[in-house]
């Protein structure tokens, strides 16, 4: 069994949503496996979906940039929010998602040999900027996007400055219609997919093992119910049917509406452009997912009561 330290219990409850007691006791329960703690906590009806492990207070920005029919998006790290309101990181970060769009790279490496207008490669620009600025940065990682024909359009969540802010969205759309009003649909999509953070465009890009683990939890919450087991094996495929439409974004309720699927959108709109119009990708970057979170003051309130 795992030693069941005070930051485990802080980290589940902040991953989860649920209470402090609860996360201690699904950790028992679970012999301090992490992953089997979530599973238990949201099969008891005390963790939300939605509540994603792995967040974090890295900080820093995220650079979204587009040109035609393709787009770059670049996450670079600080160790501050205060780094993110400086004009040389800024100008940094903008001028490092230009190179990646240009030349189209996704790789990390790649972007730092890549000479800056300065006439510097970007890993020796990232350390002056280092020096100067007095605390560390780092060039995470990078994305493309693009199409042959259609549009590609972005958004930013929570901009710093035109381009750079802590969620950026890019969506390409395929189609030879108007790009005018492509432009128009992609930019709702983009925000849509800031809110809603679909898993994947369909059910086909949804990792099959995050299926199996949604539908043991259907299955661990439909026999509680005490009903028979052809009964519990149709609310187990309700359940996982539910959570690909919640999960993906042609099965999402559109923010923007709160009534028609993603999916019902585009098709409206390659009914009233009078051509095929497609989702081809998207790619959405959130601010420090998945780096791991530093510890804080809360850490003494969960260490009580692991100790009840």
């Amino acid at each position: 069994m795992a030693e069941i330290t005070a930051q485990l219990v802080k980290d589940l409850r902040e991953s989860t949503g649920a209470g402090m007691m609860d996360s201690k006791k699904a950790l028992i329960e679970t012999g301090g496996d992490f992953e089997a703690a979530v599973d238990w906590l949201r099969a008891k009806g005390l963790a939300t979906a939605a509540k994603k492990a792995g967040r974090t207070a890295a900080e820093g920005l995220v650079g979204v940039a587009t040109s035609g029919t393709k787009g770059t998006a670049v996450e670079v790290n600080s160790e501050t929010d205060f780094v993110a309101k400086n004009d040389i990181f800024q100008g940094f970060v903008r001028e490092v998602t230009d190179l990646a769009l240009a030349s189209g790279t996704t790789d990390v490496a790649a972007l730092g040999a890549q000479t800056t207008a300065a006439g510097k490669p970007v890993s020796e620009a990232l350390t002056d900027n280092i020096a100067k600025i007095g605390e560390n940065q780092s060039l995470r990682r990078i994305a493309q996007v693009s199409v042959s024909a259609g549009v590609v359009s972005s958004y930013v969540h929570n901009a710093a400055a035109p381009g750079l802010g802590k969620i950026g969205v890019l969506v390409a759309i395929e189609s030879t219609g108007d790009t005018a009003q492509l432009e128009a649909l992609g930019k709702q999509l983009a925000m849509h997919i800031a809110a809603a953070n679909p898993l994947a465009l369909d059910e086909t890009g949804v990792d099959p093992a995050v299926v199996e683990r949604e539908r043991s939890i259907a299955r661990e919450k439909a026999a509680q119910s005490g009903k028979p087991a052809d009964i519990v094996e149709k609310m187990v495929e309700g359940g996982v049917r539910k959570f690909l439409g919640e999960s993906t974004l042609l099965g999402q309720i559109f923010v923007i509406d709160g009534k028609s699927k993603v999916s019902d959108v585009v098709a409206k709109a390659a009914k009233d452009l009078g051509t095929p119009v497609k989702i081809a990708e998207f790619v959405r970057f959130q601010l420090g997912e998945g780096i791991e979170k530093e510890e804080t003051d809360f850490a003494a309130e969960v260490a009580a009561a692991v100790g009840r």
